[in-house]
């Protein structure tokens, strides 16, 4: 199957090539004569045949279509200008919940303070939070440690762009000056974390992992920053990402697996996976297309939480997919996790593409009440994981009865996720067209540069059609989850991973344990639209009764 569909891209890549030629659609070269001949080849590239007379008949349109191209192409668009057409997750007469309640976290009283600085380091937040708030451990104590840890370790992994140490220092001094003054902003008081660099800070670079903008600033500071500001937080650093929002490589190297030096850490958020497995930040900031909290928080040992679409403010990000580009928290527990979201939440006037919708967990809800489903033929068969079905077993160990169900719709995701390389190729034109593409590191046939310029001829007609049968699986989807609290799945079985995404539903990827060779494993939650709280209850249940997450990295354990 692999070298079918290798086959079929080189195929495809040549027809790409000769329509290129043909239409004189080279890029950063005058166009060519249009002619009955170039319309063929460029029918023949997207399926469609036309009569010798129907060829002539559009040859006016056509050259008014590529003159109103270049009129087009003279307005030079930032990357943070979003299309009118706007993505909508809500299936037909659903509403998310709009009644916010006040949190109620669970958070022990009192927490000991360790006495080595590395198992400081990998204390949860929930637990950092109680030693700031009991001023058992200073801000500025607890940042200098994990200053400390990257200025040792972040070299190793590759996994930094930028250094925050005078402003975390600022910052810390100051919320333990407002401590001191009793006032408390709340858990995240004093905690210091990162973010991937694909979120603007004014002041300060964002590189997106590539060259060709590895000097670039904006003069704003992204929402999602600018709240966990709000709340109290210290950004230590902007870590690094594949170039672009696509695996680990960036244009200063690779960004390494604590837990195997010899494996790149995965992408795209990379370096926040890796920074956060590692003990150098408690926790940070990631974004998902299409699996890049996922994918690196499993690779790296972690605890990844990907929101709804819509319920956390992309302004300030690099956009790669309007429709799909989601920001969530990458941390060592999913108590973390649940804290730094009741922070992103909510919507913002400066991204059109955010919905109101409330978070209201509370350690007081019953767990036992959730019915829970579980996607039965991921977990069966020669494929299936033992510490996949480890999870069911903590589950019903715990008095969760399970549910078997079918993941199964009418529609197949796969030709879909043409939306996001049709977006990502709109979001860097000029890359293509001013052939900047070629200051990218990675140059694969399955690289962006390549992927760029064969979106270019995935016609409009193709991608309407796509968005209206992304509509149908939006319905079927809804319909499915609907009918449970939470779902559990193994993260890559089947094509829930591209499905769930596709349809903007949440999910929360955890460690599960490790594989044969030692890497680390894992299991992912799903839940419906806006029922992120759901998520986090039963995932909590299941890190309270096993220990997966609690492991560390040997070579960073000191």
């Amino acid at each position: 199957m692999e070298r079918k569909n290798h086959l079929h891209s080189q195929a495809f890549l040549l027809l790409a090539a000769t329509a290129f030629l043909a239409l004189g659609f080279t890029i950063g070269r005058n166009a060519g004569e249009i002619t009955p001949i170039s319309i063929e080849a460029a029918a023949d590239l997207v399926g469609l045949s036309f009569s010798p007379a129907e060829k002539d008949s559009m040859i006016s349109a056509l050259n008014t279509q590529r003159d109103n191209f270049e009129i087009l192409r003279k307005t030079k668009l930032e990357n943070s200008v979003a299309p009118a057409l706007i993505f909508n997750p809500l299936p037909q007469g659903f509403y998310p919940n709009q009644d916010q309640k006040t949190y109620d976290w669970g958070l022990p009283v009192t927490v000991e303070l360790p006495e080595k600085e590395s198992d400081i380091a990998y204390l949860p937040v929930n637990q950092l939070a109680v030693l700031i708030k009991n001023r058992k451990i200073t801000s500025e104590q607890l940042t200098k440690i994990y200053l400390d840890r990257i200025k040792t370790y972040a070299d190793t992994l590759q996994c930094l762009i930028t250094l925050l140490e005078s402003p975390a220092l600022e910052k810390a001094r100051a919320m333990d000056q407002e401590l001191a003054a009793g006032k408390y902003r709340g858990p995240l008081h004093g905690i210091p974390y990162g973010i991937k660099d694909l979120l603007s800070v004014k002041g300060t670079k964002t590189t997106w992992g590539a060259t060709p903008y590895k000097d670039q600033s904006f003069d704003e500071t992204a929402t999602v920053v600018q709240k966990l500001d709000d709340a109290g937080g210290v950004l230590i650093g902007k870590f690094t990402m594949g170039a672009l929002a696509m695996g680990d490589i960036w244009y200063g190297g690779v960004t390494k697996n604590p837990w195997n030096l010899n494996q790149g850490s995965s992408g795209s958020s990379a370096g926040s996976s890796s920074a956060v497995s590692a003990g150098l930040i408690p926790f940070a900031l990631g974004t998902e297309t299409l699996g890049s909290i996922v994918s690196p928080s499993t690779r790296n040992g972690v605890t990844g939480l990907r929101p709804t679409y819509g319920r956390v403010s992309k302004n300030g990000a690099m956009a790669l997919s309007w429709s799909m580009d989601k920001i969530g928290p990458i941390s060592r527990s999913v108590l973390d996790n649940a804290i730094v979201l009741s922070v992103l939440n909510g919507k913002d006037v400066k991204d059109a593409s955010t919905i109101s919708a409330a978070f209201n967990y509370s350690a007081k809800n019953d767990v036992k009440k959730l019915k829970v489903g579980y996607f039965k033929a991921f977990f069966e068969g020669d494929r299936a994981s033992k510490n996949d079905q480890k999870v069911l077993e903590v589950l019903k160990a715990q008095g969760i009865e399970l549910h078997p169900v079918d993941l199964k719709t009418s529609i197949n995701p796969g030709p879909l996720v043409n939306m996001l390389l049709v977006e990502a190729a709109a979001a860097f034109d000029e890359l293509t067209r001013l052939n900047l593409d070629d200051q990218l590191v990675a140059q694969g046939k399955n690289s962006w540069p390549n992927i760029f310029r064969a979106a270019r001829f995935i016609p409009a007609v193709e991608y309407v059609q796509m968005s209206r049968q992304r509509s149908v699986l939006i319905e079927e989807m809804h319909e499915l989850m609907s009918q449970y609290d939470v779902i559990v799945t193994p993260s890559f079985a089947g094509q829930q991973l591209q499905i769930t995404n596709l349809t903007g539903h949440p999910a929360l990827c955890m460690p599960n344990g490790f594989s044969a060779n030692g890497s680390p494993t894992s299991i992912t939650l799903l839940a419906n639209l806006f029922e992120e709280e759901k998520l986090i209850m039963l995932g909590r249940l299941i890190q309270e009764n096993t220990d997966w997450q609690a492991q560390r990295p040997p070579m960073f354990n000191k």
